[in-house]
């Protein structure tokens, strides 16, 4: 029965809520950042590396057993506003507590869960979808143990994109733009909408709409800005972009041609290249088909980031599988399977990944979209 099956979702996040997270360790930066945010500090302006020790980490908590569970700790915070909101109720709710304050980031996580799958039902309702579909990513494994299990933001993104999109349909323009703004504040992700926005909604109604977005977005880091919030933010993003490599398909194999013809990793130079093909594939596919198939655009495009991106962690593609309910084929939840082997890495220390399986996963996947990318209905 329906019923069952919309239960067994919500129940097997709630199975979790007590549980300490095993296949990331992303939930120390959160709560180390949540923690300082809780005790006044701004945690974009100071690097963990260097706060230990200090008058500042013992007052907000920050011991050695924490700190050491980060797994970027020479990295300025990357974390929007939204989430960090979230991060500092935990740490509120919860001072001494790494358990208490892993609940307290979980709650909404679960809470935003059960929101997606009212959202979903009622947007493949109103697309005459079986709202059944909603199962697709109620159910996805991957979705539960990263999002609700793991405490990734991506819920909470996934939350609020759906909200700006029904909020929308309702004729409610403004608390649209401010639910998609909260969803940037979330994670930056859905910027890479905006141009689709903009050629769905036409020039004049889509600028407007992004202005708005802007603004709103504006507004959420206002509390947080200064010179150095740009400046550290925009060096751990180019950090990022030029040092972190992770289960990519198409960058690795620019990597190995650098190697070839070069001699050296090229990922200074090709992280840049990628992201800026990512941009114009973004504006590309908005003008080509925003208009006559969003949905489809909007899939094309975060499927587009995901091949073009040198770090692709298995959290990512929950929100490909968020779109992919609403569209007739079924790579997002086949990328959802395959996905798990990159996990593999973590097998040695220090970390070691293995190109072979991290092959193996997109070859998997290219060939479904190649050969098997069939209707569902």
């Amino acid at each position: 029965p329906d019923r069952l099956l919309f239960g067994a979702a919500i129940a097997f996040r709630l199975l979790l809520l007590g549980a300490m997270p095993h296949l990331s360790d992303d939930y120390a930066r959160f709560i180390w950042d949540g923690r300082l945010l809780a005790h006044g500090y701004n945690p974009y302006l100071y690097l963990p590396a260097t706060l230990l020790g200090t008058p500042i980490a013992a007052l907000a908590g920050l011991k050695t057993d924490l700190f050491q569970a980060l797994n970027s700790p020479n990295y300025y915070t990357v974390y929007p506003p939204v989430g960090q909101a979230l991060f500092a109720t935990a740490a509120w709710l919860s001072p001494g507590s790494v358990l208490g304050n892993v609940v307290g980031l979980r709650v909404p996580i679960l809470l935003a869960e059960i929101g997606t799958l009212l959202l979903l039902v009622k947007l493949l309702r109103r697309a005459g979808q079986n709202p059944n579909l909603a199962l697709l990513y109620g159910l996805n494994p991957l979705v539960i143990l990263e999002l609700t299990g793991n405490v990734h933001a991506e819920a909470i993104l996934i939350f609020f994109v759906l909200g700006a999109v029904w909020l929308f349909g309702r004729g409610w323009f403004v608390a649209s733009a401010g639910a998609l703004a909260l969803a940037i504040g979330t994670k930056l992700l859905p910027l890479l909408l905006l141009p689709l926005v903009i050629r769905y909604l036409g020039w004049r109604r889509g600028l407007a709409y992004a202005g708005l977005t802007g603004a709103f977005t504006a507004l959420l880091f206002l509390p947080f800005i200064s010179l150095e919030l740009i400046q550290n933010v925009g060096a751990s993003l180019r950090l990022y972009v030029q040092n972190f490599e992770f289960n990519a398909s198409m960058y690795y194999l620019v990597r190995a041609a650098g190697y070839w013809l070069l001699g050296f990793n090229v990922i200074g130079v090709a992280g840049f290249g990628l992201s800026a093909v990512t941009l114009a594939g973004a504006g590309w596919v908005a003008w080509r088909w925003g208009k006559a198939a969003p949905v489809h655009a909007l899939l094309l495009t975060v499927t587009g980031y995901f091949l073009l991106a040198t770090t692709v962690h298995p959290w990512y593609i929950t929100s490909l599988v968020a779109v992919g309910v609403f569209v007739p084929f079924r790579y997002p939840l086949v990328w959802s399977g395959v996905v798990w082997l990159s996990y593999a890495t973590y097998q040695t220390n220090p970390y070691h990944e293995n190109l072979w399986l991290t092959g193996l996963e997109y070859l998997i996947l290219a060939g479904f979209i190649v050969w098997g990318s069939t209707p569902r209905r």
